[in-house]
C-alpha cells in the first residue's frame, strides 16, 4: 500500500514539472511572461551573468526546467534503489554481493578520485556515484527484488536506456528540440507507469 501511495505522490510531483515545462513552451511561442517560475532578482546575478549574450540566458531559462524534471527522477529512482534494497538486504547493502563488481569498483575509483581533488565529497552513500545507467543495471541484475515493483524487466531496460539517451543533452549544455522534449514527457511517464 505505502508503494502505491509514494507512487502516486511521485506522479504528481512529475506532473507538475511537465506542466511548468508546458507552460514555458508557451512564453516562447507567444512571447510573455506568465510568472510561473521565478527570476533571477538583479541582486542576486552574479557580476558575470549580465554579459553572457540574452539568448545563452534564454535557453539556459528553457533548459533548467528539463534539467529540474531529470533532477527529481534521477533522485526519486536512486531513493528507490535504497529504500528496496535496504528492506530486502539491510542498511549494508551495497556490500552484500547484490551489486555488480564492475559497478562497485567504478564507483571505489570515483570517490577516491573525488577525495584526492580535494572538493567536498558528494555524498556518503556509494549509490551516488553511480552513472543512469548502472542505476539500470542495479535494478535488472536484482529483478528478483525490483520485479515486485515493476510490471516488466524489459520495459525498465528501454525506458532506463531512453532515459540516459535524453540525459545527455540535458547534462551536457544542449538544447533539446521540441520532439525530444516531448519524448521526455513520454519517457517519464512511462516510467511511472511500470509501477502501477
Amino acid at each position: 500500500m505505502k508503494g502505491s501511495a509514494d507512487t502516486l505522490i511521485r506522479s504528481f510531483g512529475m506532473t507538475g514539472f511537465l506542466v511548468t515545462s508546458e507552460l514555458a513552451n508557451i512564453e516562447k511561442a507567444f512571447g510573455v511572461e506568465l510568472g510561473h517560475t521565478p527570476k533571477l532578482a538583479p541582486d542576486k546575478e552574479t557580476d558575470y551573468y549580465p554579459q553572457f549574450e540574452q539568448n545563452i540566458r534564454y535557453e539556459a531559462s528553457e533548459m533548467a526546467a528539463h534539467y529540474e524534471v531529470f533532477y527529481c527522477l534521477e533522485k526519486s529512482i536512486r531513493k528507490l534503489i535504497t529504500e528496496t534494497m535496504e528492506e530486502e538486504e539491510g542498511e549494508q547493502w551495497w556490500g552484500s554481493g547484490r551489486v555488480n563488481s564492475t559497478i562497485s569498483e567504478e564507483v571505489e575509483r570515483r570517490i577516491k578520485q573525488e577525495v584526492d581533488s580535494g572538493v567536498t565529497k558528494r555524498s556518503l552513500e556509494e549509490l551516488d556515484y553511480t552513472t543512469f545507467g548502472e542505476l539500470s543495471v542495479i535494478i535488472t541484475t536484482n529483478w528478483d527484488i525490483f520485479g515486485a515493483i515493476f510490471n516488466s524487466r524489459k520495459a525498465v531496460e528501454k525506458v532506463m536506456s531512453n532515459l540516459n539517451t535524453l540525459r545527455g543533452p540535458i547534462a551536457h549544455y544542449s538544447r533539446l528540440s521540441n520532439d525530444e522534449i516531448i519524448r521526455l514527457r513520454l519517457t517519464v511517464s512511462d516510467w511511472f507507469r511500470m509501477m502501477q
